[in-house]
């Protein structure tokens, strides 16, 4: 029997684990999901957009005022790495990384960075995070799919 043709490539993968994640916030506007992954394809850490540690998700603001309040999911999967070495991997992410997350990206040695959209592009946040990104030598890409959603069934009856 020949093998499935119709797995789901690395970027796919990666990505899907990075969106998957992002089910974790609990923003009412913006769920974003990061996934770090090694040279070897290995999962390094993965993070969402949520309050830190200890500070009560019903205690503060969801509003237009969360953002001094909130890790984003790029720096979450920088601190869930446990310590580990992130010299040379590859971040996924669903938005385009702003400039705190990119200096966050620049300083642990993330030299790649995936992401599926980039709607604040015009942003100066976002501006600084390019000009940043271009010094350094970190390469950036907007991914397309042309598979357009994965489905997960979590029914242990169809497994």
């Amino acid at each position: 029997m020949p093998k499935r043709d119709d797995y789901i490539r690395w970027d796919e993968y990666f990505m899907g684990i990075a969106l998957l994640s992002a089910y974790r916030s609990k923003d009412p506007r913006t769920q974003v999901g990061a996934c770090i992954v090694n040279r070897q394809n290995r999962i390094m850490s993965v993070g969402y957009n949520g309050l830190p540690t200890g500070c009560s998700d019903d205690e503060f603001p969801w509003d237009n005022d969360k953002y001094p309040y909130v890790c984003h999911a790029e720096l979450n999967a920088i601190l869930n790495s446990g310590g580990r070495s992130l010299e040379d991997c590859i971040i996924y992410v669903a938005l385009f990384p702003c400039c705190e997350c990119a200096k966050a990206i620049l300083q642990c040695g993330i030299k790649e960075v995936r992401y599926l959209s980039d709607k604040y592009a015009a942003d100066k946040l976002f501006v600084a995070s390019r000009k940043m990104f271009d010094a350094a030598g970190v390469r950036y890409t907007q991914l397309d799919f042309q598979r357009k959603s994965i489905v997960i069934d979590l029914d242990a009856a169809h497994v």
